[in-house]
């Protein structure tokens, strides 16, 4: 895995095969990063990470910017893992929290102006997440959730549902507390 853009732009990293974590592929980072760049500013931002994973994506936000990213993961070998690579990069600004995601999300009370959720693509509950994060609020008014799933699930007819993009295999969903305003 590499870092696409920002100041760390280039630097790679892999992780140990013990991990069992699905990476967001290059291809499909770039090209969500590329869509992201032109949309909003992503530098100052505050970003929660659900699923977090190896880190690739938090690692990603904080190359480009991002005052703060908050990586939320179960696993402690994950969590053990990106506090590693951080702490090999300089990168003090991403903030791990060893949680169930569905636990983290009733008990949070920031708001976040990108969240952004990599759930393992079979998880029963994956449907669910857009309108949990959007019934507690965590959503700034003018944030962005992203949604990483497979092609198995569809969400167009969410309210809160902008759009959908494709890059191979992997399909990004996104919501905006606004969307369901502007669709009445």
């Amino acid at each position: 895995m590499r870092i696409v853009s920002g100041y760390l732009k280039g630097r790679r990293f892999t992780p140990p095969t013990q991990l069992k974590a699905r990476p967001t592929t290059d291809f499909a980072k770039e090209g969500l990063f590329n869509l992201l760049s032109n949309r909003m500013d992503l530098e100052d931002i505050l970003v929660l990470e659900l699923f977090a994973g190896s880190g690739s994506m938090g690692l990603e936000f904080v190359s480009r910017g991002a005052s703060s990213v908050t990586g939320v993961e179960i696993s402690a070998q994950h969590i053990g893992y990106i506090k590693k690579i951080c702490q090999e990069l300089g990168v003090n600004n991403y903030f791990l929290q060893r949680a169930d995601v569905f636990k983290f999300i009733e008990q949070d009370s920031g708001t976040y102006h990108l969240i952004f959720a990599d759930p393992p693509y079979q998880l029963k509950e994956l449907p669910l997440l857009p309108q949990l994060i959007l019934d507690k609020q965590l959503l700034h008014k003018d944030g962005i959730f992203i949604l990483e799933h497979g092609r198995e699930h569809h969400f167009d007819h969410h309210p809160h549902f902008v759009e959908e993009r494709k890059y191979g295999n992997v399909h990004f969903s996104f919501f905006s507390a606004q969307a369901a305003a502007a669709n009445k």
